[in-house]
C-alpha cells in the first residue's frame, strides 16, 4: 500500500511530486532545497544557511510523517561545488546521533532546480 504525503501547511510543490511517499515500512522523502516554507522561494544565502534550511525542511517532512532522523537509512546529498563539502558535512552531522549514522552518497552536480547549492533526499525505515 502506498501513502502519498503532502504537507498541509506547505506551499504546493512546484513540480509534479509528493513531499514523501510511504511504501510499506519505508518512507521516501523528496529532495529538499533551501526553500523558505512560508514563501516557497529558494533562499540565496551562504552554504551554511542553505544547509540548515534543507535540514529543517527535511525535519518538517519527517515530523509530519511521524518519524525522525534516527530512522533514516539512506541519504543522498547533491552539492553544486565540492568546496562546500566540509560545511555541509558539519551541519548535516549535527542532526544525527554519531553512533547511528545512515548510509550516504554525496554527488557533485552543476545545477539544482530552484538554483540552490544543496539538496538532500532520504529513505527512512518506519517499521521500528
Amino acid at each position: 500500500m502506498l501513502e502519498f504525503i503532502t504537507l498541509p501547511d506547505a506551499l504546493p510543490p512546484v513540480a509534479p511530486y509528493s513531499h514523501a511517499v510511504k511504501a510499506g515500512d519505508f518512507l521516501f522523502v523528496t529532495g529538499q532545497l533551501p526553500e523558505d516554507p512560508d514563501s516557497g522561494e529558494v533562499l540565496k544565502l551562504d552554504i551554511e544557511a542553505q544547509t540548515r534550511q534543507v535540514m529543517e525542511n527535511l525535519k518538517r517532512v519527517l515530523t509530519h510523517a511521524g518519524t525522525k532522523f534516527e530512522n533514516i537509512v539512506m541519504v543522498r546529498i547533491f552539492v553544486t561545488d565540492f568546496r562546500y563539502y566540509e560545511i555541509v558535512n558539519q551541519i548535516y552531522a549535527s542532526y544525527f546521533d554519531q553512533t547511528r549514522l545512515p548510509s550516504r552518497t554525496t554527488v557533485g552536480i552543476t545545477a539544482l532546480a530552484g538554483y540552490g547549492d544543496v539538496e538532500i533526499d532520504l529513505i527512512v525505515y518506519c517499521g521500528v
